[in-house]
């Protein structure tokens, strides 16, 4: 569990920075390895990338402190709003291509269902450790 809030946080903190920091290179770039998702839905605004780094820095930092804590809570309803997030982005993307090729399109669909099936995982995780560890405590009296 503390793995993927781990690596979900890195990536949010890595995404953030770098709109905040770089905003018209992530617009350019992003996500790197000669694509260019965000640009493919031009024109440039500065705002918005920033905005949206922001965004990411705010995730990455919501996922690190569930990470951190041992609170079931805190971590579900960070999920939640991560999954909020990610579905909402999936879908505004999955009805608009923007200028991608194919081939870029489909890889940037296939990363941002990534980003909605991800915490979908980790929130249904969370769920069914919960329920096995009531089911061992009513069995065995023991507690988690």
């Amino acid at each position: 569990m503390r793995v993927g809030l781990g690596l979900l946080a890195a990536l949010n903190l890595w995404w953030g920075l770098w709109a905040r920091l770089a905003p018209r290179h992530f617009f350019d770039t992003f996500p790197g390895w000669g694509q260019r998702w965000t640009a493919a839905y031009g024109p440039y605004n500065e705002h918005l990338v920033t905005d949206l780094g922001s965004t990411f820095l705010t995730l990455g930092f919501l996922l690190a402190v569930a990470t951190v804590l041992a609170d079931r809570r805190v971590r579900r309803t960070v999920l939640a709003g991560v999954l909020v997030f990610g579905t909402l982005h999936l879908v505004f993307h999955a009805g608009d291509r923007g200028a991608m090729p194919a081939g870029s399109y489909a890889a940037s669909l296939g990363a941002l269902a990534a980003g909605a099936l991800l915490p979908a995982g980790l929130l249904l995780l969370d769920v069914w450790r919960a329920r096995r560890d009531r089911l061992d405590h009513d069995v065995n009296g023991r507690g988690p």
